[in-house]
């Protein structure tokens, strides 16, 4: 397996004069600790007015930054948003980003999430996935050495150099959100990796892999002339301490970040409230002092743990051959000292053990897409509730 971290840059009321600017310079110092620590991946959202879930609109910035403070780590858009965005300015912004990288852009797309989101853009949620294609067609020949013209039906492009062109060619590495499970299927046929949850069982987690690898490999259909990118990465809640208990205690934010997902993702469109209408933590705190139970159980999700607990879950994974877990413990109030704690822990105790194991992992997968492996083909069906009531759960925002 490899590593990766996950921002959503989340900050719970009340706030103070200095938070926003304590929160990108927490995150930022905490990307560099984990580019030494040797985690392969920092995936950043992009949201937009989504108050106390998500302060990231500009994913780019942040990761420029990182990019000067950091050597190995990739950067990873996880995802830029194709329904809110002018197909020539992602072209540039995600190039430019490479170049001052030196190449370590990783590059997520995806729709968005909500009406709050869509609506100041001029966007429809029923229409977001036919935008997202289109964009996707207009947006991969700009990164080519010629000029580009397109004539879609949500983007119309007169004929330019788009400039200027990315480091790794023909482009960074494409990955998909998938806010819906059904989406990691897409992906393989796509030819995208697949950035989703964390898998309840390892069961599901088997069903999903061998869903995306079959469509990669035997029902690929790619919207254009692209570079395929066959991984699979999970995004998991994740705190690392020296015992069970102390895990837990540092990993309130897990259950925020959860709350908030259920508040609004069953409302109509995945509205958000007015602005300055609702605090979430208000709400949250009166949802947690009332169901104990449940908040008890999500704490004993996910890698939240000692080091050995963490391992244990790990391994029943790893048979799955996922590609990359993605660790999110920037959450809620989780502070900078217990985040840094925990992943210096894990990068301790945990990480080398799998890592040291990535070339079968590699090896595995060479000859699944050569067809020397023939992956069964499993019913997802069982594995396909969104909120956990059969074998899934929603971990993941950038993933909508």
């Amino acid at each position: 397996m490899k590593f990766g971290i996950f921002y959503e840059l989340q900050l719970p009321r009340p706030w103070g004069p200095n938070a926003e600017r304590d929160l990108y310079q927490n995150a930022l110092a905490q990307l560099e600790l984990a580019d030494r620590l040797g985690y392969d991946y920092a995936w950043e959202v992009e949201h937009h007015f989504l108050e106390e879930y998500s302060h990231s609109p500009a994913p780019e910035v942040f990761l420029a930054a990182a990019s000067q403070r950091t050597k190995n780590i990739r950067l990873g858009h996880g995802i830029i948003q194709l329904t809110t965005n002018h197909p020539a300015r992602v072209a540039e912004r995600v190039a430019c980003l490479d170049l001052v990288s030196n190449g370590r852009v990783e590059f997520g797309i995806g729709e968005g999430a909500s009406v709050t989101e869509l609506e100041p853009f001029g966007r429809e949620m029923p229409d977001k996935r036919a935008v997202w294609e289109d964009a996707v067609r207009c947006i991969l020949p700009m990164m080519r050495d010629q000029g580009w013209e397109y004539d879609g039906p949500y983007f119309k492009f007169p004929l330019r150099n788009v400039l200027p062109k990315p480091l790794q060619r023909p482009h960074p590495p494409l990955w998909v959100a998938c806010s819906q499970l059904e989406t990691i299927e897409m992906c393989g046929r796509r030819g995208m990796g697949a950035l989703g949850f964390q898998f309840l069982s390892a069961e599901a987690a088997h069903a999903w892999v061998h869903a995306y690898y079959n469509s990669f490999v035997k029902r690929r259909d790619l919207l254009c002339d692209h570079a395929t990118n066959p991984n699979i990465a999970i995004v998991t809640y994740f705190m690392c301490a020296e015992t069970d208990e102390e895990a837990r205690r540092r990993a309130d934010g897990v259950t925020f970040f959860q709350f908030c997902l259920r508040y609004y993702g069953q409302a109509a469109g995945r509205a958000r409230a007015e602005p300055n209408t609702v605090s979430l933590w208000e709400e949250y705190e009166k949802w947690k002092a009332a169901n104990r139970e449940n908040v008890d159980r999500a704490l004993r999700g996910g890698l939240i743990g000692s080091p050995e607990t963490i391992r244990r879950k790990l391994r029943k994974f790893e048979g799955s051959n996922i590609d990359q877990v993605i660790l999110l413990n920037q959450a809620g109030n989780n502070t900078h000292q217990h985040i840094c704690e925990s992943l210096e822990l894990f990068a301790t105790e945990v990480m080398p053990e799998f890592k040291a194991r990535e070339p079968e992992h590699q090896e595995w997968k060479r000859k699944v897409l050569a067809r020397e492996i023939d992956l069964e083909e499993i019913d997802t069906q069982p594995y396909r509730d969104r909120y956990g009531r059969n074998s899934v759960q929603l971990t993941q925002a950038a993933a909508e």
